[in-house]
């Protein structure tokens, strides 16, 4: 089992307010007192809901690093996003034969906690000039299934994960243009709204491990599907429904280095990976694949302390079509 923390390094991209132009359109209407047209209410409701759900998988699952990313937004907005998280997965040793079968089988765990905030800073020369829409996510995921050997290289393993997230929307209003508008737009639930949301996620994971020597080559290939659907918020107007699929392809190579520091072996590998993002992940994030390349350095403790396979640092580096950055913390795996 994995677990690795992520701290924020920068600032991110663009997952948190919806455009200028319409956030205008709705906040003229309310002030006036017009009654808001069923288009625009659908349209409000698919983008906000867009990310909340991007902003639940992204804080909440354990498959997407945390960190912090730059992005380009529109001309007349920035925005600034970050991801803390603490989870991971792994299988549970040692391996079960399947009857008579000849396959082995182990139990998977899988948990995560993640916490995202992203804000929307809107640029000078805008009539939203100062203001700003923050979200906050705070999301958790556990779940679990097995693993299931072939032979001594070759696996897979099903899993069905389930995650709840809460998503706070707030509106500062410093230009002159928005402050009079804010109480008429909270009313009608447009801004300083919150919702909580459940998601459940099967996926399969499959695995090939080639030993060489000491050096240990993993090949993977990763679909998930992510159902997600609100069940309470503070707006009317704001609401879930929706449907995201990931499909992450990773090499990992893992190298002890022959060297000891404080008794312990040192060992450094990383991975390369793909994950291509379909559905409203993919509108809510504005990319449809994100690529990570990771390195790490750690001490091997396995057979020395408790569980624990080893304990240290890992750096990772992320990118998209509209976006880029950096994610570091440590990475300790646990072998039960």
């Amino acid at each position: 089992m994995t677990t690795k923390n992520h701290r924020p390094v920068g600032s991110l991209f663009s997952c948190a307010g919806v455009t200028t132009g319409f956030i205008l359109c709705l906040l003229v209407d309310t002030v006036a007192e017009a009654q808001l047209t069923p288009a625009q209410i659908n349209e409000f409701r698919n983008v906000v809901g867009d990310r909340v759900e991007s902003a639940v998988i992204l804080g909440g699952d354990s498959g997407v690093s945390g960190g912090a990313y730059n992005s380009v937004s529109s001309k007349d907005d920035s925005v600034n996003l970050n991801v803390s998280k603490f989870g991971g997965s792994g299988d549970i040793y040692p391996i079960r034969p399947l009857g008579d079968s000849g396959i082995g089988w182990q139990p998977q765990l899988q948990g995560n906690m993640g916490y995202l905030t992203a804000k929307n800073n809107f640029q000078a020369g805008s009539l939203l000039d100062g203001d700003n829409s923050e979200y906050k996510t705070f999301a958790v995921e556990f779940g679990g299934g097995a693993r299931f050997w072939f032979n001594d290289n070759f696996s897979i393993a099903p899993t069905l994960v389930g995650m709840y997230g809460h998503t706070e929307e707030s509106y500062t209003a410093n230009s002159s243009f928005t402050q009079s508008l804010v109480p008429s737009a909270q009313k009608a639930g447009l801004i300083d709204w919150n919702a909580d949301t459940w998601t459940i996620t099967p996926a399969l994971n499959v695995q090939y491990q080639y030993t060489w020597q000491r050096t240990i080559l993993t090949l993977s290939s990763e679909p998930d599907y992510f159902h997600t659907e609100s069940f309470s918020s503070s707006s009317p107007n704001v609401s879930v429904n929706g449907d995201s699929t990931t499909w992450e392809n990773k090499i990992d190579v893992d190298t002890p280095l022959g060297v000891e520091l404080f008794g312990h072996e040192l060992r450094t590998g990383g991975f390369f990976s793909r994950t291509d993002v379909y559905g409203d992940l993919q509108d809510g994030l504005k990319t449809d694949y994100i690529y990570e390349a990771h390195g790490r350095i750690v001490l091997d403790f396995l057979g020395q302390w408790w569980k624990v396979q080893w304990i240290g640092v890992g750096v990772s580096y992320l990118w998209g079509s509209s976006f880029n950055g950096w994610s570091y913390g440590a990475d300790v795996t646990f072998r039960f």
